[in-house]
């Protein structure tokens, strides 16, 4: 028992400077939620359920300009698909687990904690609880999230409406953005992607986002195509 909490306990600490950019992040949808007319409990239910900040703004800002259901939904799934490759790396270390608890852990796997998570897990591959390394840097971040989110709520309920804090969500994106401008490869797909979306504005239930999204890939699967191939 000792292990598995200190295990816990370390996961915990390592993801804590990771968890610097999430807090004002989480607090950040809690505004443009209120602002946007979602109401305390779906811009909070979107956070317990979803916990996935990218997709949740991507989310109620496409649902706000009045895109479909099935356009919302499946711009998340895409935006989302990451999670595909995460779990297939991190397959070769939980395999032993029971189904729940590989479930229970796919919940709390977030950026940080696979960041974070699959250097552990790779150095300590025979530790039969390293697991909990996994559970113990993902708990933190989902209760973080969910503080900074209930924060942005409250903040969000008596910040003027005319401030317009809506900005934030294109700024958001942005930041996450910036770290890949070193890398022209990069660049060409986010190029692609955005030039496409632009072009694309105008067609049938605002699925613009998910032609863009697809064009990337295809973009970006040549790309790697013609560079392994040199």
């Amino acid at each position: 028992m000792s292990s598995k909490i200190n295990i816990f306990t370390k996961g915990s600490l390592d993801i804590t400077p990771l968890l610097i950019p999430v807090i004002p992040f989480g607090i950040i949808l809690g505004v443009i939620g209120m602002e946007l007319g979602f109401g305390p409990y779906v811009t909070y239910g979107t956070s317990l359920i979803m916990f996935t900040g990218s997709a949740q703004i991507v989310l109620i800002q496409l649902m706000s300009a009045g895109a479909s259901t099935f356009v919302s939904l499946t711009s998340v799934a895409v935006v989302n698909s990451r999670h595909l490759l995460y779990g297939a790396v991190l397959s070769e270390y939980l395999d032993k687990l029971s189904l729940i608890w590989k479930i229970f852990l796919s919940y709390f796997t977030s950026d940080q904690s696979f960041a974070v998570s699959y250097k552990y897990l790779k150095l300590n591959k025979s530790n039969i609880n390293s697991h909990y390394y996994l559970l113990g840097s993902g708990f933190t971040l989902w209760l973080i999230w969910q503080i900074s989110t209930i924060t942005g709520i409250l903040l969000g309920s008596i910040i003027p409406e005319e401030l317009g804090l809506s900005f934030a969500i294109p700024l958001t994106f942005i930041s996450l953005l910036v770290q890949e401008f070193r890398k022209l490869d990069h660049v060409i797909v986010m190029i692609v992607s955005g030039m496409i979306a632009i072009f694309a504005y105008n067609i049938p239930f605002k699925a613009n986002i998910i032609v863009a999204s697809v064009s990337a890939l295809i973009v970006a699967a040549i790309i790697t195509k013609f560079r392994s191939i040199k």
